[in-house]
């Protein structure tokens, strides 16, 4: 289930929006003021963001700029009351991908969240699919499923590389234990949290120069992990 985060401060927006998204099967998430949204995307992974420019406490441009300054990637569509053409510029320039002006129709912006989505996923695709990355000591072709370390053959199971190729998806976001259970081993089948654990711990020593002080796959206390590379 894809996961969206709407950062709008009217209430009757923010709520007629989550309604109808979640009506459409998307799981979705609310912050109500700029910090708030900065906060969970730091601290969540999300597959999408609707960002409204007119904000409390910090502007949807702010929000949008220190989010791509930490390296996250993930897909921002702007929503506003301004439809002046240098504010669609600014909006696009700080990192957006997609701009929309207020009043709109749910059928645009349900397109328009759509048409984001596969162009996203068609570029994680490329960029984790169908290449050979290297992640500390640990290089990995995802078209093959193939691995080594310093040039020799390591073995990884099916699903280490969906968990690697889940947490490049959302690299430098926070990702909790539950996220990974649930887009990794899906809804019908359920692991312990303590199995995420020992994956992380076997991925952990592929790819760090000392797994027991990692700097790739960090730790988030209480919250689960994120990896920075």
């Amino acid at each position: 289930m894809q996961r969206i985060l709407i950062v709008e401060d009217e209430p009757d927006m923010q709520s007629g929006i989550k309604d109808n998204l979640e009506f459409e099967g998307y799981d979705v998430d609310v912050a109500s003021d700029g910090q708030q949204g900065l906060d969970k995307i730091l601290e969540q992974s999300y597959d999408l963001i609707l960002l409204d420019v007119m904000l409390p406490k910090m502007s949807g441009f702010d929000v949008c700029k220190k989010v791509r300054k930490r390296d996250i990637d993930t897909p921002i569509i702007f929503l506003t009351a301004k439809g002046e053409e240098i504010d669609k510029v600014i909006g696009l320039e700080s990192g957006g991908d997609d701009y929309m002006t207020k009043p709109f129709s749910l059928r645009e912006l349900l397109a328009r969240i759509k048409a984001v989505l596969r162009r996203s996923s068609a570029k994680v695709e490329k960029q984790a699919g169908n290449h050979r990355i290297t992640i500390g000591k640990l290089e990995v072709d995802f078209d093959a499923l193939t691995a080594e370390v310093d040039h020799q053959p390591m073995k990884m199971t099916v699903k280490e590389v969906e968990i690697l190729q889940y947490l490049i998806k959302h690299k430098n976001a926070t990702i909790s234990r539950d996220s990974l259970l649930d887009n990794v081993w899906g809804y019908d089948f359920q692991p312990t949290t303590r199995t995420i654990d020992n994956f992380i711990l076997k991925l952990r020593q592929k790819i760090e120069e000392d797994p027991n002080q990692p700097k790739i796959i960090i730790t988030v206390h209480g919250m689960g992990y994120r990896l920075v590379y």
